[in-house]
């Protein structure tokens, strides 16, 4: 199974994180793409972002019309920054 991965902060997600996906998914024949919250990126540890939990909850609303779409927490349940590496890593295991 072709699986693509999309990961973000998703704070908040919008049109462009579904087009992106969907244009992944038809130009690289994948029969899903994992949208992957971030639990707590790195790169944003100098600013607030909205909560895991309501993160999780506007991305699961933005895909709820996409059957080839969903959402992944393997960041949010693990504790520490976020790194694509051990996404992937964990991932390719599960």
């Amino acid at each position: 199974m072709k699986i693509g991965v999309l990961g973000g902060t998703f704070d908040p997600v919008h049109n462009g994180h579904i087009i992106v996906a969907d244009q992944g998914r038809l130009q690289l024949g994948l029969e899903r793409v994992l949208f992957v919250p971030a639990g707590q990126p790195w790169l944003k540890t100098d600013r607030k972002i909205t909560a895991a939990v309501h993160r999780v909850n506007m991305v699961k609303l933005a895909l709820a019309s996409y059957p080839y779409f969903e959402v992944c927490t393997v960041e949010i349940d693990r504790s520490g920054a976020s790194y694509s590496v051990d996404t992937v890593s964990t991932l390719h295991v599960q």
